[in-house]
């Protein structure tokens, strides 16, 4: 079944480029239209005709729409993304990816800010396993967590054990 909702991405003239980066990271990543400007709006929009307005593509199918809305909104950390690994190669290969050309400053307890402004959360499968057993176990893991910038299933797990 399609979904019936689609996050749409807003940037400033940079949704082709930010549609390129996002299918080049997740392996699936397939850019499925792309939408140009015409005359119509352009008082409005800004943009030159035949410039690209939407791109549309697909990652870990989800679908997602890049508009080039203009400079009137940002992205903020309010909106994130979750990418749920299985193992620490995951994590490390989409905060690779991800944290290129990055705000460093955006960068803590799992959260990376890509190039685009646009915030996800690269979070371990087993995060979620520790945390959710709760007492002192979960409690030690979230405390583990919340000293990372980039999660290392390591740490957690010796924090959740007693063995940190």
């Amino acid at each position: 079944m399609t979904s019936q909702i689609t996050p749409c991405l807003w940037f400033n003239g940079e949704a082709e480029e930010a549609a390129k980066f996002y299918t080049s990271v997740f392996k699936d990543g397939v850019i499925t239209k792309t939408s140009y400007f015409t005359e119509a709006g352009k008082e409005n929009h800004r943009f030159a005709p035949g410039s690209v307005m939407m791109v549309a593509f697909t990652i870990n199918g989800t679908s997602f729409t890049a508009l080039n809305g203009g400079p009137n909104f940002k992205h903020s950390e309010a909106v994130s993304f979750q990418i749920s690994c299985k193992d620490q190669e995951d994590v490390d290969y989409y905060w690779e990816k991800l944290k290129e050309s990055g705000d460093e400053k955006k960068q803590n307890c799992g959260w990376v800010a890509d190039r685009f402004g646009v915030s996800w959360q690269v979070i371990p499968v087993q995060l979620v396993e520790y945390i959710s057993a709760g007492g002192e176990r979960g409690e030690r893991a979230m405390k583990a967590m919340l000293r990372m910038k980039k999660i290392e299933i390591e740490g957690l797990r010796k924090a959740f054990e007693g063995e940190a």
